[in-house]
């Protein structure tokens, strides 16, 4: 399960799925009927890896929180999120007893425990896997090596010590001048 890949939208239900970039806007599907559609720069996005829950040492990432309830559930699905809000907050102390509870109210618990039935039913609650590829990225550059020095050939780096430039060369906009006339 990559987080950052999901992204939840401000007054629309659901959890979707980036699929591409447009001009002014991105494609997403959406992970219960898989209908594509656009998202606009105007419309308020988060993306599932940036989400924390309120907790009384420190906040917990989201995916911690999906961690915790799959454990408690054993990959199965977690309470439905039409239940009464005294059920939802008997089940969330089960699984998160430290977290906020002047700070993190009965419709953040609706809304997470929904994020995680729509990712249970969609099997993208496979956590293993995602520890696994951050370990190969990690693994895959020897020690002292960046992505920016393994890049660029021997001949090409600057001495130990200085920074290389990986700046790109700046471009000049040009502007056209509409007068209305053809």
């Amino acid at each position: 399960m990559k987080l950052s890949e999901i992204i939840a939208v401000k007054g629309m239900s659901g959890l979707y799925k980036t699929i591409a970039q447009a001009k002014g806007s991105v494609i997403v599907e959406s992970l219960e009927d898989k209908k594509r559609m656009p998202i606009y720069a105007t419309q308020q996005v988060n993306s599932l890896e940036a989400i924390s829950v309120y907790c009384q040492d420190k906040d917990i990432p989201l995916a911690d929180v999906f961690k915790k309830i799959a454990e408690k559930e054993n990959k199965g699905p977690a309470l439905d999120h039409k239940s009464s809000e005294a059920d939802m907050l008997k089940y969330f102390v089960e699984v998160l007893p430290d977290f906020d509870k002047e700070r993190v109210h009965a419709s953040d618990i609706r809304k997470m425990l929904m994020w995680y039935n729509i990712l249970q039913k969609n099997n993208m609650l496979d956590f293993e896997e995602e520890t696994a590829a951050e370990g190969e990225d990690k693994a895959a550059l020897p020690a002292g090596e960046n992505a920016v020095s393994k890049a660029v050939p021997k001949n090409q780096q600057k001495k130990a010590g200085a920074k290389l430039n990986t700046h790109a060369p700046t471009v000049q906009k040009q502007t056209v001048r509409k007068t209305g006339v053809a």
